[in-house]
């Protein structure tokens, strides 16, 4: 309790009433006080998370949590341990990410004992959405109408006040205007859009507030917890407003919190942004985020796919840092949001990244742009489903799936822990159609279903969704079963082709060889000779120095 205490003292410069703060240890010791169960301690091979929504699947008028239970149940319970649930509370836009009120389920998903029973069965991941909330919840409208208990919870600035050096992730305004009930036009700081009106953290009641949504969430069972966008949250003019020394403190509070409230309970840090800046937020290894996304690692899969060559890729592997005994990677190739450029920058030209989004622009992906402070525009990010990244429209399946294998083979060996999102899992290709009826291009990768159509696709064994389905379950088996892929074990890139991805994971009679022929070529790659095992195909391997792979070919070899 003395570190949460320090860490708002610095927050707010010691300017905190001591009632204030009574009242905060207050809630955070009756929430310690009624905690019943202990979260897993630490991560392990056996840990792989499913990425999904809430209301993924509906079946005539049921709740879609129940459906989507039962469908974990009969077919992703034996696969995957862990479920981020996408924000499922009511919301008014970004498919969940413009909350309306965090401390309740959307009626159309169900309610708390839907999301307790799902809990049952699987650890539980929730996003808190702490940068920003619903241009439609009652804390912005009470603010428009001028109670004054709201009057601070959001920044209201002279439109005129010069923001050139703030970072800006998109091209919308960073100010927006709202007409108050008195008449008054009020200049609104929105990072992301006008629906997401930014949270005020200076204001300590915001902090407040803020931590009885957090407590909830460990209330109801989360185990894992996502800060979203948790970057931009401290705000002060003249500077980037994004990774701010008090926007590290505050990840420091949170951690505090749960540390003391819910021990083994996992934070997980989003921001999108270049690596070293994404790192910070690990803190010395024990006082902030247990997990930070690893966001170079889908583009950069994806370039090397385009390109046939992994020296950029086995390049960046060979210079990341081992993480401290009680933090880790969070690793994924598609999620909810597009495929980020920004992660790229420093480890390639900007020619090549160019290069890149034009040719998945050419072959139906769609694209975002950001501001830049000199008035120019870059594309941040590419929005397409992973299945259709990596492949072109006329390819036949059989190489896209050799493809998509490929790359979640990577996924799937590379340390951390590694999380697959549910279009990935069922095959997913563009749903062009849902853009162009939502009006954005993330839609694309975010289509909802009908449970019969994906079971009946599912049960078809020679369609894509069955294939992909079927193959990529196989493989997340087999790297459940193997120590090596521990999290926290050792990883020694080897520079064996440029058209190879190479490395070892785990050390002694746990080692094993991760080899990936990134090309549409044969490839002859040096290695100790022996006698292996190859795991996805539980068959032996004779090496006599040298083996060869097939094109797109990936393997996973022990002795």
């Amino acid at each position: 309790m003395d570190v949460i205490n320090g860490l708002l003292k610095n927050i707010y410069a010691g300017k905190l009433s001591l009632e204030f703060l009574d009242d905060l240890i207050t809630r955070i010791e009756v929430a310690k006080s009624q905690r019943n169960y202990s979260a897993k301690q630490g991560w392990d091979e056996k840990d792989v998370v499913l990425i999904t929504y809430a209301d993924q699947f509906t079946h005539q008028n049921k709740k879609t949590l129940s459906v989507f239970n039962e469908f974990y149940q009969q077919y992703l319970g034996d696969i995957f341990n862990i479920v981020h649930l996408l924000p499922f509370y009511p919301y008014s836009s970004d498919d969940g990410f413009s909350v309306i009120d965090y401390q309740q389920v959307n009626p159309v998903a169900g309610d708390w004992k839907d999301i307790r029973k799902l809990g049952q069965s699987t650890r539980l991941m929730f996003d808190y959405v702490c940068n920003h909330i619903s241009a439609g919840s009652e804390w912005f409208k009470e603010y428009l109408a001028g109670n004054p208990k709201y009057e601070n919870y959001f920044i209201s600035l002279d439109e005129n006040t010069d923001l050139t050096a703030v970072t800006r992730p998109r091209r919308s305004p960073l100010l927006t205007p709202f007409r108050g009930k008195r008449g008054d036009i009020r200049h609104v700081w929105t990072t992301f859009s006008a629906d997401q009106i930014d949270l005020n953290f200076a204001h300590p009641n915001v902090l407040c507030d803020m931590l009885d949504v957090l407590l909830k969430y460990l209330a109801e069972g989360a185990e894992y917890v996502r800060l979203d966008a948790v970057g931009y949250m401290w705000k002060e003019p003249g500077t980037s407003c994004i990774h701010l020394p008090k926007t590290h403190l505050l990840v420091k509070f949170f951690r505090a919190v749960v540390e003391y409230v819910a021990p083994g309970t996992v934070l997980i840090t989003e921001t999108n942004v270049p690596h070293q800046d994404n790192i910070r937020y690990f803190g010395d290894g024990t006082d902030e985020a247990q997990m930070v996304y690893q966001f170079p690692l889908p583009p950069l899969v994806l370039h090397a796919v385009h390109s046939g060559n992994a020296a950029t890729l086995t390049r960046w592997a060979a210079g990341l840092s081992a993480c401290s005994p009680a933090t880790t990677f969070f690793n994924f190739l598609a999620s909810h949001d597009g495929i980020g450029l920004n992660p790229l920058r420093g480890l390639l030209p900007e020619t090549e990244i160019l290069a890149l989004v034009d040719a998945l622009e050419q072959e139906g992906a769609r694209v975002s742009y950001k501001n830049n402070a000199d008035g120019s525009t870059s594309p941040y990010e590419i929005n397409v489903t992973y299945m259709d990244a990596l492949s072109r429209q006329d390819d036949h399946d059989d190489v896209r799936l050799q493809r998509f294998m490929l790359a979640h083979a990577i996924l799937l060996a590379f340390p951390g822990v590694p999380a697959v999102y549910i279009q990935s899992i069922l095959g997913s290709r563009n749903d062009n159609q849902g853009a162009e009826r939502a009006g954005y291009h993330r839609a694309i990768n975010r289509q909802k279903y009908d449970i019969s159509q994906i079971e009946q696709a599912l049960s078809e064994p020679d369609s894509l969704r069955a294939r992909v389905f079927s193959a990529l379950s196989t493989l997340i088996s087999s790297r459940t079963r193997q120590p090596a892929f521990h999290p926290s074990s050792p990883m020694q890139v080897i520079d064996c082709h440029d058209r190879v991805f190479a490395f070892r994971r785990g050390a002694g009679s746990q080692e094993i060889y991760c080899l990936f022929n990134l090309s549409d070529k044969h490839t002859q790659v040096n290695l100790p000779a022996g006698l292996y095992r190859d795991i996805p195909n539980n068959t032996p391997l004779e090496c006599v120095g040298e083996i060869t792979l097939a094109p797109y070919q990936y393997i996973w070899l022990c002795h």
